[in-house]
């Protein structure tokens, strides 16, 4: 279908997703992942509640225990997982666990860096198909902000901080990756910009999430939520 390369010649992918309260969810995304294109599949369970880590480990994906809240901290603890020099991988996908991606995309994540040898790539919702309702204005237009001030003060255009994106594995840890909270993204993407990486972006589809959201769905999470990702642009000036 995609016609990169063979499947025997194709890069050692794993792919990372931060899980908080996903049962619902979770089972969907793993099978939804090409498996002929992934190594492994790590769900990084973050002080779930429900049964996200009996769905997840039915699915077939190793899942690991993240008991701090923070989606950083949840990707945090798949990097330290994958740093093992058993484990590690050539690239890296992370996605969001609600299915609200479209994880059958991600031999389009792949393909620049195979082919073009970029650095990172972002799957940008803003130059998708969004289903109506997948994002609130606030979420939006806090992109828009935030890519705008990338570009302003970073000189690299990005239109989207989608979490759903793929990353050499070698460059990932050269970024040193701190943030815990919200601010993780925007981190990646400023300190990819500062390290002068190639990067480029490439559409992605995005659709209503299973379960309500824990940033966007409450008042309090999209408040910290922009205050924490203009904070990090700022920080790394």
């Amino acid at each position: 279908m995609f016609g990169i390369l063979n499947t025997q010649d194709r890069p050692h992918i794993k792919v990372v997703i931060p899980a908080f309260n996903e049962e619902k969810s979770i089972g969907h995304v793993i099978k939804d992942i090409p498996e002929d294109w992934v190594v492994e599949v790590i769900v990084v369970n973050n002080a779930s509640t429900d049964n996200t880590t009996e769905v997840a480990e039915q699915a077939g994906a190793t899942v690991l225990t993240e008991p701090t809240p923070g989606y950083g901290n949840a990707c945090l603890k798949g990097i330290r997982y994958l740093q093992d020099i058993n484990r590690r991988p050539e690239i890296l996908v992370f996605l969001d666990g609600d299915y609200s991606d479209y994880p059958e995309q991600l031999p389009d994540l792949i393909k620049p860096i195979i082919e073009d040898d970029v650095d990172m790539v972002i799957g940008s919702r803003a130059r998708g198909n969004r289903e109506g309702g997948s994002m609130t204005f606030p979420q939006i237009f806090g992109n828009w902000l935030a890519t705008t001030l990338i570009r302003l003060f970073y000189k690299v255009k990005y239109t989207d901080l989608g979490p759903f994106r793929a990353i050499k594995f070698d460059k990932l840890i050269e970024l040193q990756m701190e943030d815990q909270t919200y601010g993780w993204t925007v981190e990646m993407q400023v300190k990819a910009a500062k390290h002068k990486f190639k990067t480029t972006e490439v559409p992605v589809n995005y659709k209503r999430r299973i379960g309500v959201s824990k940033v966007s769905g409450t008042v309090k999470g999209t408040f910290m939520a922009g205050y924490k990702i203009l904070y990090t642009i700022f920080k790394y000036l």
